[in-house]
Parts: structure tokens; C-alpha cells; sequence
């Protein structure tokens, strides 16, 4: 059974959130066991080209007890850490129900990333088991094991969604889903405590490597409860966000859950596919990051018949420019921005009766449970004047795995800093203005610049290098390299991607922009200034 160090909540936060009913002694297991079975005829739909699955509720419950039963029998037990790494499959869904049923520390992986980034999570994680496809567009998972495995001594088991499986390294197991679709059922985990940690969720942020996040029962069911008001339990949606990410995790198979609501998820996000599953469905499509929902917009076939399934959008994880909120509006759709983050989940949001100003150009109130301080120096500032947002709230992670980052970003009384800067106007609307943690958000996903920045310089022709977000009106934001070269040498955007694919960084973390400059903006002391830099290329 995996520990960990967990921040400590003060107790008058804790009897707060007990008394005010947002924590409950209640596991995810307990929810999800329930919800499964109390409607279990409820249809679930992934829209995959190459691994379609229509079932219901019953099928999935029926098949995460198979695979609970099959992590037992290779001896992974309840408080053991599981990582899954899937597209947005059956399998996916059938591994976070099945995890939470086992009472299994889950640790949920994006599907791209590479080896680079999974080494790391699985060995720091002390992962059992690691559920993962045999490929899946440029990730070769069987391939990062295999390379792996001699630096992952906790992996005892790879279970493959796909293909049969191959001749594992020494003292791993490797079995494919078969397996899985012929074992018997297990009695889900109980008497589990709810303080203990359900998901290890990673994300890039201003270190090199991914931080492990760690939520427990309480703070990750907590977060339900703030999305409640959101589901709308007669009109589903297309999911894009994978499973394995927060987004996906909360809005693909949590959700949907907790009010009875369909499922419907896709693996590859084609707007033109997109368009037709939801006339064909009679769905809604573009939660989520902002590039869903403009790849909708701006497609030639859309119509007003897909915008009346869409007449609601909620937005957030990465930035929403104040034009597609009134783009969507001519098209007769209400968007809501919300603000959060993997760390804590839901800070702020809008709600559908707001103004369509306060909608489109701010982030929303705080939510209910939900405290929010804007400083200057750990001094609270004025409302109109930019601060360093912090906040605290039930839904908030109990820190990281590495205890040194927990210290840096939450004081003795549960402030979390949470490294992005913004705005209160005098209504209490939040808007996000610049970021001081260093990360480019796109489509969703965070890249951390520091891990880039170390990646490209490896390269001899790069004497200095700053990686920094530049606005993107498909993904929100992408990543642009500017480099100071050394004397006589050049460099190419394809260059440094054939250098990064050498290295095993996820691709959606390469630049997809490349600036050289003779130097930088600095500070007094040397150092680049970022903000400086980030201005200028929005400028341009």
C-alpha cells in the first residue's frame, strides 16, 4: 500500500467543510458503485473510427469488477498505486471505475505523452500496474516499458488494451485485455478512508518534470458537488478531453455519473466527424478547453441545427478569448467561463443568467466553499488591481508528492498559491491577466516551459533559450521558442523537432514556433523578463 505526506488542513477548514456537507466519509468507490447500479440502462457511447463500443451503465460496472478481479489475482491490492494510460476507449472508462471500485491509488496519464514523461511518472509514483494500449497514434507504450522497465522496480504488471501480449522484460508481467473479458467479478473495495488519496493526477507546471498532485475521496468527490449545478442531465455531450486528464476525468466519466447523464466520449477530435454524431446523437459537443467549441464555429458545415444542440458551453482549462464568447452568442449558444486548475479543480465560474459582458470577459465568482485572496507581497490588494491569485476551498489537493513543492505553494492556514495573477472587479468577477508559474496552456494540456527549455538546450547551436505562450485562436495558446544562437550557427523549427523526437518529448509539448533574437529583456540582475517577452509576441 502506497503513503503519502499530505498537507495538513486546519481544523477550522476541516469542520468547515464536514458540517457544511462538502465532505463526506464517503470513497469514490461508494460513488461510483451507486451511481453505476442505480440506473444502470443508462447508454454510453464511444465514438471511436477504430474502436467503437455502445453499452450502458450495467456493462461498465460489470466490466470494472472483471478488472479488479484481474489486478487481484496478480497481486495489486486495494491502497496499491494503478497508473492507465488509454485514448478515450471502453477500456478507459472501464479503468477509472474499475480503479475506484478496488479502492486503487489511479494515476491517469494523457495518451500522448512519451517516454520522457511516463518513466518518470510511473517510477516516482510507485505504479503496481500500468494499463495502456499497445500504441496509439505516435506513442509506443509497449516500446516505453520495454525501455523502461529496468528503472521501474514497483511495475509488476502491464496490461495491454490491444493486441495480444508480447514477451515482457524480466520480472514484469505482460497480459492483454483478454484476460479481463473472461475473469470473474470482484466485490468492490470497502471501508476505505476517505482521507486517503484516490488520484495522483500529473501536471507540467514551472518544474522540469510533472508534479504529482495528490487528491483524496473527500477533496475529488467535493468537486462533484461544484459541478452539479453545471450538468444539465438531459442534454449530454461529446467528450473530447481525455479520460486521463482533469478535464476529462471530471467532465467524461464523473459527471455524467452523479446525475444519470448519458456518456458519449470520442479518441480523435475530427470537428467534421464531431458535427455529424451530433445531429446523429442529438448531442451537444465543445466543453472544455476553447478549442473544441471554435473548431465547431469555424467549420464550413456547421448550422444552426448543431447549434441548437449546443445552446449551453461550458469553457475553461485554458484561455478564452472574448471573441468566441461573442461568436457563439450570434449563433444563439450561452458560454460560461470557469476558472481552475488540476490543483484545485473549480476556483471560480459564471453561471447562465450572468451578463453576457461578465460571461464572455471575466472568469466568474468564486464558487461556494470556495475562498479567493488576490496579493502584492502576501498583501491583499484593492478590487481593480492585479495580484497573485490564491484560494483555498473542499476541493483543493492535499499538495504534492514531492513535499518541497507543497511547502512553496500552501501556508500553515490552506492558501494555495496558485501562480497565475489577475483582476477582481468590483461585482467580484475574476479575470486571469498574466501567469507567474511558467507554463504554456494549450488546447487544455499544460506544458511546462522549464522542461523545454532544458530539452532544446541540449542543442550546441543554442546559447540561450526562453520557451513562452503566444495566443492561438484554435488551441488558446501554443508554445514559441526564442533562441539566442551561438556565433555562426543556425537552427530550424524542424531541426528542433527531430532533436526533441530524439529525446522521447511528448510532441505536443514541441514549439511550434521558433524566434531567434541577438538577447533578451532582462532584469537588472540578468534574467530574462518573460512578461516582456510574452507582450511583444502578442503585439505581433
Amino acid at each position: 500500500m502506497a503513503t503519502f505526506a499530505l498537507r495538513s488542513v486546519p481544523d477550522g477548514l476541516r469542520n468547515r467543510y464536514l458540517a457544511e456537507g462538502w465532505w463526506s466519509d464517503e470513497s469514490l468507490g461508494d460513488v461510483v458503485d451507486r451511481a453505476l447500479l442505480v440506473a444502470p440502462d443508462t447508454p454510453v457511447h464511444v465514438w471511436s473510427e477504430d474502436r467503437p463500443w455502445v453499452g450502458t451503465y450495467a456493462d461498465l460496472h460489470a466490466e470494472a469488477t472483471r478488472l479488479v478481479s484481474v489486478l487481484r489475482q496478480a497481486g495489486i491490492e486495494a491502497g496499491d498505486v494503478v497508473a492507465f494510460q488509454l485514448p478515450n476507449w471502453r477500456e478507459a472508462i472501464v479503468a477509472f471505475y474499475g480503479l475506484a471500485l478496488g479502492g486503487y491509488v489511479l494515476v491517469p496519464i494523457v495518451h500522448i505523452y512519451g517516454r520522457k514523461e511516463v518513466g518518470f511518472i510511473l517510477r516516482q509514483s510507485g505504479a503496481r500496474a500500468y494499463l495502456s494500449a499497445a500504441d496509439f497514434g505516435h506513442v509506443d507504450y509497449v516500446g516505453i516499458i520495454d525501455e523502461e522497465a529496468s528503472q521501474l522496480p514497483d511495475l509488476a504488471l502491464h496490461l495491454l488494451a490491444t493486441a495480444e501480449a508480447t514477451a515482457p522484460p524480466a520480472g514484469l508481467a505482460r497480459i492483454d485485455w483478454r484476460a479481463v473479458d473472461t475473469a470473474p467479478p470482484a466485490e468492490r473495495a470497502r471501508g476505505l478512508d476517505p482521507d486517503d488519496v484516490v488520484v495522483l493526477a500529473y501536471t507540467s507546471g514551472t518544474t522540469s518534470q510533472p508534479k504529482g498532485v495528490m487528491h483524496t475521496h473527500r477533496s475529488l468527490l467535493a468537486e462533484l458537488v461544484h459541478m452539479g449545478p453545471w450538468v444539465n442531465p438531459d442534454q449530454p455531450n461529446l467528450m473530447g478531453s481525455p479520460v486521463t486528464h482533469a478535464t476529462g476525468m471530471l467532465g467524461a466519466v464523473l459527471s455524467p455519473i452523479s446525475v444519470g447523464q448519458p456518456i458519449h466520449v470520442i479518441d480523435r477530435w475530427d470537428p467534421s466527424r464531431v458535427l455529424d454524431i451530433i445531429l446523429e446523437a442529438d448531442v451537444g459537443a465543445g466543453t472544455g478547453a476553447s478549442f473544441f467549441l471554435a473548431s465547431l464555429l469555424n467549420h464550413d458545415r456547421f448550422t444552426p441545427e448543431h447549434a441548437d444542440r449546443m445552446a449551453r458551453i461550458g469553457l475553461g482549462g485554458a484561455p478564452v478569448p472574448v471573441a468566441l464568447g461573442e461568436q457563439a452568442a450570434g449563433h444563439g449558444i450561452t458560454i460560461i467561463r470557469a476558472y481552475g486548475s488540476t490543483e484545485h479543480p473549480s476556483v471560480t465560474g459564471c453561471w447562465w443568467d450572468d451578463p453576457a459582458a461578465k460571461r464572455h470577459g471575466t472568469d466568474g465568482r468564486p464558487l461556494d466553499g470556495v475562498e479567493l485572496r488576490l496579493v502584492d507581497d502576501d498583501t491583499d490588494v484593492a478590487p481593480g488591481q492585479p495580484g497573485e491569485i490564491l484560494s483555498r476551498g473542499p476541493d483543493l489537493c492535499m499538495g504534492y508528492t514531492d513535499p518541497t513543492l507543497t511547502a512553496a505553494a500552501f501556508d500553515a492556514d490552506g492558501w494555495y498559491r496558485t501562480g497565475d495573477m489577475g483582476v477582481l472587479d468590483v461585482d467580484g468577477f475574476l479575470t486571469i491577466t498574466d501567469r507567474i508559474k511558467d507554463i504554456i496552456i494549450r488546447g487544455g494540456e499544460n506544458i511546462s516551459a522549464a522542461e523545454v527549455e532544458d530539452a532544446i538546450a541540449h542543442l550546441p547551436a543554442v546559447a540561450e533559450v526562453a520557451v513562452v505562450a503566444v495566443p492561438d485562436d484554435r488551441l488558446g495558446e501554443r508554445a514559441c521558442a526564442v533562441v539566442r544562437l551561438a556565433p555562426g550557427e543556425a537552427l530550424t523549427l524542424d531541426h528542433l523537432g527531430r532533436h526533441l523526437d530524439g529525446i522521447g518529448l511528448a510532441r505536443q509539448k514541441w514549439p511550434e514556433e521558433l524566434r531567434v533574437v541577438d538577447d533578451f529583456p532582462r532584469t537588472a540582475t540578468g534574467k530574462i523578463r518573460k512578461v516582456d517577452l510574452r507582450q511583444d509576441l502578442r503585439a505581433t
